[in-house]
Order: C-alpha cells, then sequence, then structure tokens
C-alpha cells in the first residue's frame, strides 16, 4: 500500500464560526482544531486577539480555555506531534526476529503517514524559526528513543564494536542522514510546492537499503580511524 500523503492543500483559514453554543469539550476541539490551520498556514506571529477573531470566538472565551498563548502552542503542539507518537515502534525495531532492513522499513513507512503531511510539515519549520525549545523536545524524543536504537541494532546486526562518546555523535549524524531525507520529502510538497513521488513506500525501501549498504562500512572505518 502507498503512504497516503497527497492531502488537498488548502491554506486557506477556515470560515470563522460565530454564535453557535457548544459544549466545552467541542469548543476547546474547535479551538485547537483551527489553532492547528492557522498556525500551518501562517506561523506563530499572531496575537490570541487575532487568534480569536480567526478561530471565530472573542478573546476572553480563548482565554477561558487558554491561559495565554504559549498554553495554545503548548497544546497545538501536544496534538500534532506527542499525541501521534506510536509507542509501538521502538519494540516493533528491537523485533531481532525480522532482518534490520525490513523492521526499518515498517518504521519509516508509519512514521511518513505521520509526518508527511501540510500541518505537521509547516508547523514544525515554523516552530523551529520562532519558538526555540518547541522542537528540541521532539528531536531529543526522536535521538533517545529512535536514533541510539537503531544505532544499537545496526551494531548487533553487523558486529559492530560498542563506539566511544565521540564515535556515536558521529553515528548519529548517520542515522541523520537517512531520518531528514524523509522528511524533506514533506519539505518539497508543504514547503517549497514541487511533486513528490506517488509511491513514498518504494522510496523509502530505497533510502533504507542505501543507508544499510553504507553505514556499517563507516561506522567500522570510524573505530579502525580512532
Amino acid at each position: 500500500m502507498k503512504t497516503e500523503i497527497l492531502q488537498k492543500k488548502n491554506t486557506r483559514t477556515a470560515p470563522t464560526v460565530r454564535g453557535k453554543r457548544l459544549a466545552p469539550e467541542e469548543r476547546e476541539k474547535q479551538i485547537v482544531d483551527k489553532a492547528i490551520q492557522y498556525f500551518a498556514a501562517h506561523g506563530f506571529s499572531a496575537s490570541t486577539h487575532e487568534l480569536a477573531r480567526e478561530i471565530g470566538i472573542t478573546q476572553p472565551l480563548l482565554y477561558r480555555y487558554f491561559p495565554n498563548k504559549e498554553a495554545l502552542v503548548d497544546r497545538v503542539f501536544h496534538e500534532v506531534y506527542l499525541s501521534r507518537w506510536n509507542p509501538d515502534w521502538e519494540d516493533d525495531l528491537k523485533d531481532r526476529t525480522k532482518p534490520l532492513h525490513q523492521r526499518m522499513c515498517a518504521y519509516y513507512k508509519d512514521y511518513a503517514r505521520i509526518i508527511l503531511r501540510n500541518e505537521w510539515v509547516r508547523i514544525f519549520i515554523f516552530a523551529g524559526l520562532t519558538r526555540e525549545g518547541i522542537n528540541n523536545r521532539y528531536l531529543k524524543r526522536i535521538r533517545e528513543h529512535i536514533f541510539e536504537l537503531v544505532l544499537s541494532e545496526l551494531r548487533h546486526e553487523y558486529k559492530i564494536s560498542d563506539p566511544s562518546p565521540q564515535q556515536l555523535e558521529d553515528e548519529v549524524e548517520l542515522v541523520w542522514s537517512v531520518h531528514a531525507s524523509i522528511f524533506y520529502i514533506g519539505m518539497r510538497k508543504w514547503v517549497y510546492g514541487l511533486d513528490v513521488p506517488k509511491d513514498i513506500d518504494r522510496l523509502i525501501e530505497q533510502k533504507v537499503a542505501s543507508f544499510l549498504d553504507g553505514a556499517p562500512t563507516v561506522m567500522r572505518n570510524m573505530r579502525r580511524i580512532d
């Protein structure tokens, strides 16, 4: 099955809805959903007054649910990134009954289905440019729960000795190369407006194969040089 990432592109702010009485949980969801749309289209420069107007509510009502803009941004970050984290990824990557190539392909295909979306890519870029610290929380999780795990499995699969601290940092850069190449597909689509391959699964298989063809050799060479 090909990865579904080619959503209909729409950067216009959704029409505002005024005067409709909603239950608190429905109103909160409406605020968060429309804030996600707004931040994906325009970034984080809007004031709370402007955000309330775009969402279709009053500023005092916005403050009833989110006391300040930071609280709303944190909620958006949780909804777009943390709530979509799949805890099964780590267990699946550790499953040594399957070849590492198969495990990595399965992980990156599922990960691509999560991240190669308009709101995921654009909010992440805007956050990196204007809100230092938000992205760092997510990237710290990626390093600790995915990158270092992949490297541990890579050393086991190819019988490579444990690294020194500097070697570990260099190895992390190797994983960054394959990880960033998949994220860049979304950049091309949602930031640059370029066409991307339709068969993302096949592209991921090629990228993982290329990584596994080269990374073990580079890692062994690190140890010979040091």
